[in-house]
């Protein structure tokens, strides 16, 4: 797969390194209100997170709006999982796992919503991994996508302080126009492609971190939610994500 940044040792050590994955799930999860508005409008039933282990956005619709849910990822550690489900009161029954390379996977069914939350960046050709996305979705469905917007304060912290999680991300692909335009060539109808949030920065495994790196996050995510209460805006310089929002037409 020489489209893709990061290989499947870089996933297992990734999950392997995290600790507390099986986390009880907010009703007020990221995206949230933007999920629980495609839901509604369109009237969803059936939801695919792609790239989603160990699940977190699958669990959520699961729990929150009881839809007909598929997890498919590269990777997943299916002990993970359950636990994540049983924290959050499910069994392993409630969604379905599919364990496969998307790039030799044909789907067997389609989907009124297909999301995914942090996945196209992965990979160096942007369209051709967002087109994967759309063969899952029906006619008339809605494909949501999001992602991190590494061009803000937080790319500059990620590269200057994580250089090899940076560098693991497509950040050409971090633009709102350009992934409209591969959504519209596509066919799509275009309901959204924006920054999204007020501000925000993280690093990967942050505890292995110096104490300097530690403080000096600490004072920049603080300014940073201080200035965003007085300039209270999404913008490319400061928002943490990127959302893109289509509707597949009929």
């Amino acid at each position: 797969m020489e489209n893709l940044l990061t290989d499947r040792k870089f996933w297992v050590d990734y999950w392997e390194s995290k600790k507390g994955l099986s986390t009880i799930i907010p009703s007020n999860y990221l995206f949230s209100n933007e999920l629980a508005k495609i839901i509604k409008d369109m009237g969803v039933q059936s939801a695919i997170e792609l790239g989603g282990f160990p699940g977190y956005y699958a669990v959520f619709l699961k729990k929150y709006f009881k839809l007909e849910v598929t997890l498919l990822d590269y990777f997943v550690h299916e002990p993970v999982t359950n636990e994540l489900l049983a924290a959050n009161g499910l069994k392993p029954s409630d969604i379905e796992i599919v364990e496969t390379d998307l790039f030799n996977y044909t789907p067997r069914q389609q989907f009124d919503l297909v999301l995914s939350c942090g996945l196209i960046e992965h990979f160096k050709d942007t369209a051709d991994i967002i087109n994967r996305h759309i063969a899952f979705v029906k006619p008339g469905g809605t494909l949501f996508i999001t992602l991190p917007n590494f061009k803000a304060v937080n790319g500059w912290f990620q590269k200057k302080y994580d250089k090899e999680n940076y560098d693991k991300h497509n950040i050409d692909c971090m633009n709102p126009q350009f992934l409209a335009a591969i959504c519209k060539e596509a066919g799509l109808e275009v309901i959204q492609s924006r920054y999204f949030g007020r501000f925000s920065i993280w690093l990967e495994n942050e505890q292995q971190k110096s104490m300097v790196t530690k403080l000096l996050k600490k004072t920049i995510w603080i300014a940073g939610k201080l200035l965003t209460k007085v300039i209270p805006f999404d913008s490319k310089q400061l928002s943490p994500y990127l959302i893109l929002e289509a509707r597949k037409l009929d």
